[in-house]
């Protein structure tokens, strides 16, 4: 999977907010293909991790539950206007994704 983040994250005081939209499918591999009947295979997001400075700032394990294209939103204190943030993820087909923006 190719360009699957948009993220985007701004300092505010001491606190920067990181909002980040991930395109993946997301499948708990529980529902059925209503045309052949047959389960589809579960697909989902394991690990998504965010690094400020090479420090992880948020690391989240998620599984079959999380939605289809999930939305995440946190806050940490100790950046600044202008450093890198880099966002990746980790699914359970070994498929895999990251971006870095610079905080603004």
């Amino acid at each position: 999977m190719a360009n699957t983040i948009k993220i985007r994250a701004r300092v505010s005081g001491d606190t920067t907010t990181v909002k980040a939209l991930i395109s993946h499918p997301m499948e708990t591999g529980l529902r059925k293909n209503s045309k052949t009947g047959e389960k589809i295979p579960a697909h989902f997001i394991q690990e998504v991790v965010c690094e400020h400075k090479g420090d992880a700032v948020l690391t989240a394990q998620w599984g079959p539950a999380i939605s289809k294209n999930p939305y995440l939103s946190f806050r940490f204190k100790g950046a600044a206007k202008g450093d890198t943030l880099t966002l990746r993820w980790v699914d359970n087909k070994g498929e895999s994704d990251s971006i870095e923006t610079q905080i603004a």
